[in-house]
């Protein structure tokens, strides 16, 4: 990949999925919030094979304007791959990431740039209110408690508004896991971060993609890939209910030597399988979620591929 003859200071990758009808506006509300920081910024849109128009909007808005390099996914890869794709594409100094659907006001772009030149490697636009169904807030509330125990170096009020110095951003195409998360390999790589308040605005079209399935799958993922917590969890689960089941056994045989128990009733064993049984079942169901993941990870499965490319993309 070649860098182009101006190398810009800043670069914005957006991860595009089905936004067909919000991609000219906010290409145009990027331009005037970043062109005049920026004359020779480069916006990357990666679509993530969403099934609409979208790609085709994005062909014609690089034919229009040569700081827009298109890179369409072979397949659906997901936000956090698309993303990290942009980034390994990005020229920039700095490079900007918001989402396509215009719930991220573009025109804070350039504080979140001012904070990160004070000094800073990471800084996140963070909402004094979210505009989201109630539901979704509520989970992802308890989502980020979650991670805040499991992963405690994660900002804790991270979101998908972000600025971030350019070579920590590419360092990220380094991680091989086939569940990307950006957040947690930012966690990784830096804790000079900063936060800036952003309204939360409301989606132009549609409504989000994401279910609460596709939610429960996602935190499932992070806490497998980012955290030995379910494990430490299950030992001592184990633990605990292996001096529990010991203390009962005891209780039994000091009951029958002194006569209290006559006659072994079948409720009690049923239930002492039951419960043991669903422990044991329980802990090598969490063993197998961090099995399954290395299986993935040896299978070298590419986290992205290329379907198609703009021409401006094609000449750096």
């Amino acid at each position: 990949m070649n860098a182009p003859e101006t190398m810009p200071h800043l670069s914005v990758v957006v991860p595009v999925y089905r936004s067909q009808d919000t991609l000219r506006a906010l290409h145009r509300r990027i331009i005037a919030a970043v062109e005049p920081l920026d004359p020779n910024f480069e916006l990357i849109l990666v679509e993530d094979c969403g099934g609409d128009r979208s790609w085709e909007v994005i062909e014609a808005l690089a034919r229009t304007d040569a700081r827009v390099r298109g890179i369409r996914l072979s397949r659906i890869f997901g936000q956090h791959a698309a993303t990290i794709f942009g980034f390994a594409h990005a020229h920039g100094q700095w490079i900007a990431t918001l989402d396509d659907d215009l719930e991220q006001a573009p025109e804070y772009l350039p504080a979140l740039l001012k904070k990160a030149q004070e000094g800073f490697d990471l800084v996140y636009g963070v909402y004094p209110e979210r505009t989201h169904k109630p539901w979704l807030n509520i989970t992802s509330q308890i989502a980020r408690w979650l991670f805040n125990k499991a992963i405690p170096s994660l900002n804790y009020a991270y979101t998908s508004y972000r600025v971030i110095r350019g070579d920590i951003a590419r360092a990220l195409t380094q991680f091989d896991s086939p569940f990307p998360f950006v957040d947690g390999y930012l966690s990784w790589l830096t804790n000079r971060y900063a936060t800036v308040e952003v309204p939360h605005g409301n989606r132009a079209h549609g409504t989000s993609d994401y279910t609460f399935r596709k939610l429960l799958t996602h935190t499932i993922n992070i806490f497998v890939t980012f955290s030995d917590l379910p494990l430490r969890l299950a030992s001592w689960i184990g633990l605990i209910f292996s001096l529990v089941g010991m203390g009962w056994l005891g209780t039994i045989v000091v009951g029958r030597l002194l006569g209290l128990i006559t006659v072994s009733g079948f409720a009690s064993i049923m239930a002492a399988i039951i419960l043991f049984g669903g422990i044991q079942l329980l802990i090598l169901g969490i063993f197998g979620e961090y099995l399954g993941r290395m299986n993935f990870k040896s299978s070298r499965k590419p986290l992205f591929l290329v379907g198609q490319t703009t021409a401006s993309m094609q000449k750096t």
